[in-house]
């Protein structure tokens, strides 16, 4: 007997010398109890009509200190120990950023119309951003005297509440997208692109406050615009451009063997390492990894059917698990804060949904089409409670501003696919579907691996 292990029950399964094995002791255990919760959640999900990612999402906010931790605080501790969360943290990054390495290179560039869907995309982002932006920010400055912290200037706090309102749930967007078997109709490329500027936008953004607010200066901000701009235009153009040969070459082969594996999945952790050095986060050096793929179909197909299933089977429900493991909602405060809250509520609300429906309808697309966009860039996902934790980290709000606005994120994401059902039923959506490409009986396709079950 090792008395000096009798806290760790898992020290006496394996030798307690072993740090690694005791570390993996701890971590494996973990891992299924996030698996389990979220394949029990995705399926309630399906069950009231809602995306299995949401389902996921909300699994991974229960199992941290907001249900899990509150009930059962020993169990909670002894599942997700301090030394368990690191490792997390990593698995949770590398998968959503090769989600949305698949993402990019999902997105069918040849179709469509080309420079209108970027001019659509274009005008979807700023629709996206500005007038949730403003009403967020003008609700903020309302409310500064009774939610902000005494350290923080007016400016600052409205401008960070601006900036969280304006953010979209880009992944989970992406996901609901290819379930549904949208990504490459007009709309859903419209949408991944336009939510993608969003919040590369809002990471820029909160990369400014957080420079403002600790003093590092107008230059420190200036670098990390420009460095994320540098690093889009490189792999665009010649990472892109070199690539190009691998594509043609699986295209005429058929074969995408180890040696592609290596290069693709070094290019997409390079790129994830690029932004988190420039500071707009990883997810969105993975997505513009993805956009410099070939966009030869066979490639196309082969990086799906190999890497997709595992990344959203294991990978992306640690990512929201861990982000569920920093959401605390004990700061709900009484009914005094009702009324700012739902004034919040009511800014990112109508600066989302109504102006992005407003927006698409004025470059063209039906009422129907428009406020189905509305809905999904209203959904905001944990994409928002990674920002205000960033926040609350650093001291830019309070627990009960953070509280307020996770209420947000949950209202708004729940109520995505609803507001989108309501704007286009089953009946119109499967009109705006693209023909799938004829491929061998059995293959897999080049959507999401949750397309077809999703509302079995």
């Amino acid at each position: 007997m090792h008395p000096t292990h009798a806290t760790h029950p898992t020290a006496y399964l394996a030798a307690t010398t072993d740090k690694n094995l005791e570390l993996v002791l701890h971590v494996l255990p973990a891992i299924v109890v996030i698996l389990a919760a979220s394949a029990l959640c995705g399926r309630l999900a399906l069950l009231v009509k809602q995306p299995r990612v949401l389902g996921e999402m909300v699994a991974g906010v229960l199992l941290g200190p907001t249900l899990f931790g509150a009930l059962f605080p020993a169990a909670q501790k002894a599942v997700f120990p301090a030394e368990v969360k690191p490792v997390l943290y990593v698995l949770s990054t590398i998968g959503l950023t090769v989600f949305m390495f698949l993402v990019g290179a999902g997105l069918d560039h040849g179709g469509g119309n080309g420079k209108k869907d970027t001019k659509n995309a274009a005008v979807l982002a700023v629709s996206g951003i500005l007038p949730s932006l403003l009403l967020g920010a003008g609700s903020a400055y309302v409310l500064y005297d009774r939610l902000s912290r005494p350290d923080v200037t007016p400016f600052e706090f409205a401008l960070f509440i601006g900036g969280a309102l304006s953010i979209t749930a880009f992944p989970m967007l992406a996901r609901i997208l290819y379930e549904r078997h949208l990504q490459n109709s007009p709309l859903g490329r419209m949408t991944l692109l336009g939510a993608s500027i969003d919040d590369a936008a809002a990471w820029c953004f909160l990369a400014v406050l957080s420079a403002m607010h600790s003093g590092a200066g107008a230059l420190h901000v200036l670098r990390t615009i420009g460095s994320t701009a540098l690093f889009a235009l490189v792999m665009l153009t010649v990472v892109a451009r070199l690539l190009r040969p691998m594509g043609v070459r699986v295209e005429r082969t058929g074969h995408f063997g180890f040696d592609q594996m290596y290069l693709v999945v070094g290019i997409v952790l390079l790129s994830g390492l690029c932004t988190d050095y420039i500071g707009i986060y990883s997810v969105f050096g993975g997505f513009i990894a993805g956009l410099a793929m070939p966009r030869n179909p066979a490639f196309r197909e082969a990086l799906h059917s190999r890497m997709m299933d595992i990344v959203c089977v294991l990978l992306l429900p640690i990512f929201f698990a861990f982000s569920g493991l920093n959401t605390e909602l004990g700061g709900i405060a009484g009914w005094a804060m009702i009324g700012p809250f739902l004034l919040i509520l009511a800014a990112g609300f109508i600066g989302k949904y109504v102006g992005c429906a407003t927006a698409m309808r004025a470059v063209g697309f039906s009422w129907r089409e428009s406020w189905a966009v509305g809905g999904l860039m209203n959904a905001r996902g944990l994409m928002i409670l990674i920002f205000i934790n960033i926040g609350l980290a650093q001291g830019m709000i309070t627990k009960d501003v953070f509280s307020m606005l996770v209420l947000v994120a949950v209202i708004t994401t729940a109520g995505a696919m609803p507001l989108y059902r309501w704007a286009l039923p089953e009946r119109l959506e499967q009109r705006m579907s693209p023909p799938t490409p004829a491929r061998p009986q059995g293959a897999p396709g080049s959507t999401s691996p949750e397309a077809k079950p999703v509302h079995a």
